[in-house]
């Protein structure tokens, strides 16, 4: 029996090295970038019985790095059942993953588990700030009519660039011979540039190879033309003059090239100067006045694995410094495939910002070269739970291209045709109803203003019959709703507005006023004035005076056709008749103050009445103490009608 128990043992551990030494050979596949050969070792090995987490981290990652989803999905779970106890990039590529496969409710929970981990990751803010981001996409969806080109091939199409009535775009169909050469990361041929021409009905011609000048035995792919024809910026293996360049792991990575057309053919081929042999830059695209090139890189002082970046062109054809398009824009994870249309929209592709799965295509508007207003989901059919990228426009006839590796009758990636059916604008439309607090009824004919987040009015209107009222904001941003009716205290509700189109509701009640005043009464003693101040013998109006008529003022706008009878009164000390007349000229000022602060004459009388009417004892010849007199000294503000 001990016997059978040391075989099994040394059994076990004979084949637990073999696989670990599988596992070790998959990964420097793997670390070379050679995915396809990498995943047919991690496969056979898990087929046979063996896990670890070194194995299905390796396993999910090269089918995410391949943008296959679906078995990345089942990787990350096999990780996943071993042990939580992951790196927090596990838990977004999973939560990605799984968005491609439509699984949004287990998507979700790790994305609150990522989020948890990483608060200072820029995806992970944007989520907790935007989990309620697939209403917004909802909300973005159905602008685009799309169909599948019928120039795909079986192969790799994708990307494109306008080229007068012609679309030139990327493809792996062939390599110029019977025995292609391949990737190691996809196992893929080499791609080229071809270009198709469309009839005025919009029918795509045979499809044929670009410029042989341009194609190399290397990838090429994503290019962009000048307005005039006669410049192209394009992408390329580090591959110039016949010789490949490699970085100091022995990689050849991408630079952006430039050519020039000279008698008809394309020449010139030379690269730009903010390339480097250690980094990637990729995906050029031109601003409408071709003043500034967009671009992707993987360059060092980025945020993710790849970001998006500008440079100027100046005059002479020499370039500006590299400047990034910023935290807005670049996150975690990639931004690449950047557009520019000719009113200033960038669309680009990113997994770093909310999405449906794999890359969506989003939209932002460009403020200035490097600075972008809030960024959008352009929503489905365009973006799916694949890939979405390579999203180009002509914003005249709305007309444009975009690639997906969605399920298709051709395979791979493939290129989509697209009209513009609906304007990507981001607005808000509030629709609201002022109600009764306590009845809850409509109040129809209720004066509705609306105020900015500085409390400046923008614009205002009456409730319909029903109570009701709508006002067109914009996206993201605050504001203030504030009701008025006759008989109603005024009131004001803040209304905030999510960054996609829609609708949000609002609902304004009103309580009823309760009569704060009756005809002959005195205003002043219910706002709580208890003097009016004059300097000694002295009429005009003093500050500390200004301030508590402005008091009396202000419940003259409330109370519209009120009427008041301005009283002034003194002490007895000094002559009856100094008094009356002091007294009076005091009311006369007080009254004219009124009138010179928008108060209708003719809602104001004034009068004084000097010592004649005391409210104590203290006249002509009783010893009073100044406390008492003070009390005679006094305004009244007399409520003549309402």
């Amino acid at each position: 029996m001990k016997l059978k128990v040391v075989i099994s043992f040394l059994f076990l551990s004979c084949f637990c090295l073999a696989q670990e030494k599988e596992v070790a050979q998959a990964t420097q596949q793997f670390n070379d970038f050679a995915y396809f050969d990498a995943i047919k070792i991690y496969e056979r090995v898990a087929a046979s019985g063996y896990k670890s987490k070194e194995l299905f981290q390796k396993l999910g990652n090269a089918y995410y790095f391949s943008a296959d989803y679906e078995n990345a999905a089942k990787a990350y779970k096999e990780l996943f059942a071993l042990t939580d106890d992951q790196h927090p990039e596990y838990f977004y590529r999973y939560a990605q993953a799984l968005k491609s496969i439509e699984d949004y409710d287990l998507s979700k929970v790790y994305m609150d588990k990522f989020a948890a981990f990483n608060i200072g990751d820029k995806r992970a803010n944007v989520y907790l700030k935007k989990n309620d981001y697939l209403k917004a996409i909802k909300q973005n969806s159905g602008r685009y009519n799309i169909k599948i080109s019928e120039f795909n091939s079986p192969y790799s199409d994708y990307g494109g660039a306008f080229l007068g009535n012609k679309l030139v775009f990327t493809t792996t169909r062939d390599t110029g011979g019977a025995f292609k050469s391949k990737m190691k990361w996809t196992n893929a041929a080499f791609s080229n540039f071809y270009q198709v021409s469309f009839d005025n009905d919009g029918s795509a011609n045979k499809a044929e190879r670009f410029n042989s000048k341009v194609n190399s035995v290397l990838n090429e792919s994503s290019a962009v033309f000048t307005a005039d024809g006669k410049t192209m910026y394009f992408t390329r293996n580090n591959y110039l003059n016949g010789k490949r360049h490699k970085n100091n792991r022995e990689q050849v990575l991408l630079k952006i090239y430039k050519a020039t057309l000279d008698d008809g053919k394309w020449g010139d081929v030379e690269e730009l100067p903010f390339n480097s042999d250690e980094f990637s830059t990729a995906h050029p695209a031109l601003s409408l006045d071709e003043k500034y090139l967009y671009f992707a890189s993987d360059r060092p002082g980025g945020v993710g694995k790849s970001d998006l970046y500008v440079v100027e062109i100046k005059k002479d054809g020499t370039f500006g410094e590299v400047q990034t398009l910023g935290p807005e824009i670049n996150t975690e994870s990639r931004e690449t495939f950047p557009f520019v249309t000719g009113d200033n929209t960038l669309y680009f592709a990113s997994d770093g910002h909310p999405g449906l799965g794999g890359t969506d295509v989003f939209a932002t508007k460009l403020k200035s070269p490097t600075t972008t207003e809030e960024i959008q989901n352009v929503g489905e059919p365009v973006n799916s739970p694949f890939d979405d990228f390579a999203f180009i426009i002509d914003d005249k006839n709305k007309n444009g291209f975009f690639t997906s590796n969605r399920p298709s009758e051709f395979g791979d990636d493939d290129i989509y045709q697209l009209t513009e059916i609906k304007p990507l604008e981001c607005k808000q439309k509030v629709v609201g109803v002022v109600v009764d607090e306590k009845t809850q009824q409509p109040l129809p004919n209720a004066q509705v203003i609306l105020l900015d987040k500085n409390l400046q009015r923008i614009d205002e209107m009456y409730a319909n019959d029903k109570g009701g009222f709508s006002f067109e904001l914009n996206c993201k941003s605050v504001y203030t709703l504030r009701a008025n009716k006759q008989s109603y205290e005024t009131n004001e509700v803040l209304v905030k507005t999510p960054d996609f189109s829609g609708d949000v509701s609002a609902k304004i009640a009103l309580s009823q006023k309760t009569p704060r005043f009756q005809k002959g009464e005195d205003i002043a003693p219910k706002v709580g004035i208890k003097m009016i101040y004059f300097d000694l013998d002295k009429s005009f109006i003093r500050p500390d005076a200004a301030i508590e008529l402005e008091k009396i003022r202000q419940v003259l706008i409330e109370y519209p056709n009120m009427k008041i009878d301005i009283r002034s009164h003194t002490d007895c000390r000094a002559t009856a008749a100094y008094n009356e007349k002091l007294s009076d000229r005091r009311a006369q000022s007080t009254r004219q103050w009124l009138i010179d602060n928008g108060i209708d004459a003719s809602r104001l009388s004034a009068r004084g009445y000097g010592e004649s009417q005391p409210i104590n004892k203290c006249v002509d010849g009783v010893k009073c103490s100044e406390e008492e007199h003070q009390a005679n000294r006094r305004s009244q503000f007399i409520i003549l009608s309402l």
